[in-house]
Parts: C-alpha cells; sequence; structure tokens
C-alpha cells in the first residue's frame, strides 16, 4: 500500500507484537504487524492515535485480543485493491469467527474455481489483517499456509478463536 490516501496512523502492542494500523477519511485502511510481509511504506505518515477510526480500532482490536469480541464493526476503506483482491477481502469477511475455508474453497465460492493461486496471492495481500480475517484460509488439506504475519501468529489466532485446539 502506498501512502496516497493515509491521513493518520497509530501503533498498537497486542499480544502477538506490535501493529500498524492506518485510516483513511473513508475508513480503515491498513493492520499490520510490525514485519510482516508485504507490509506498508510508512514514511510520510502522520502519527495521530486520537484519530476516530483508529481509536475505535484499538479498542475492538484490545477487546479481540482480550476475547471479548467476536466481530469487527469498523467502516474500512479497500480500495488500495483491484476489484478482484476486494472481492477476495470481501469473501474473508464471511468467515465466520471460529471457521476456516480453504483457499479452493474461496475460489469455488467467488466462481473461479481454477483461481486457488489468485486467490492465494489476494489473501496475502489483505492490507488490514486480523480485521479482514485472511488466518482463517488454511490449504486444501487443512494446513497452515502463508501467513504473511507469520505462521506463529496465524496459529495463535485460530487458537484465540477456536478453529483450533
Amino acid at each position: 500500500m502506498t501512502s496516497q490516501g493515509i491521513r493518520a496512523c497509530a501503533r498498537f502492542d497486542s499480544p502477538l507484537g506490535r501493529m500498524l494500523l492506518a485510516a483513511t477519511d473513508r475508513g480503515l485502511a491498513g493492520v499490520w504487524f510490525e514485519g510482516q510481509r508485504h507490509g506498508p511504506d510508512s514514511r510520510g505518515w502522520r502519527e495521530d492515535p486520537r484519530h476516530p477510526v483508529l481509536r475505535e480500532a484499538v479498542a475492538q482490536l484490545r477487546a479481540y485480543f482480550a476475547g471479548e469480541r467476536t466481530a469487527f464493526d469498523l467502516p474500512l476503506d479497500l480500495q488500495a485493491g483491484t476489484p478482484f483482491q476486494q472481492s477476495v477481502w470481501s469473501a474473508l469477511r464471511d468467515i465466520p469467527r471460529g471457521g476456516t475455508a480453504s483457499y479452493a474453497q474461496l475460489a469455488r465460492r467467488l466462481g473461479r474455481p481454477q483461481a486457488a493461486r489468485a486467490i492465494g496471492a489476494a489473501v496475502g495481500r489483505n492490507p488490514v489483517s486480523v480485521v479482514v480475517p485472511c488466518h482463517r484460509v488454511l490449504g486444501s488439506d487443512g494446513s497452515l499456509t502463508g501467513y504473511a504475519g507469520g505462521l506463529e501468529r496465524k496459529t495463535a489466532l485460530l487458537k484465540l478463536e477456536g478453529a483450533l485446539m
């Protein structure tokens, strides 16, 4: 994600590591673990932990990690993605807490059964991790594959949600 459109950013110390959050005038545009793959170039972003969307995102993330929140209710700005990526990110939001889906299942749901690899690439580019639950996507055999924030975090998130014991 480029800095174009980003109005404010804030940092949040989650139980799984420091996170960077970004917002535009339209809503939450980014949630990344520090050092994750496909992270943004945040140079020039204005740090503003009092930004209303960022304040609410931090509150909801804090409640989520404490096991007190099962879903996020935040305005999202996902316009940095292509229409295809946006369709994948929207489908991710339909995977319920405690549930998982494979890349192939997502491809079928989107009417693109031969596009599992492209689906995987779009999932990996999700700019709003945790809030848009890309961690709920597994390999066809149930294996924990690919997570830009690291497989340890993916495992921890799935355990927190009750998808893994």
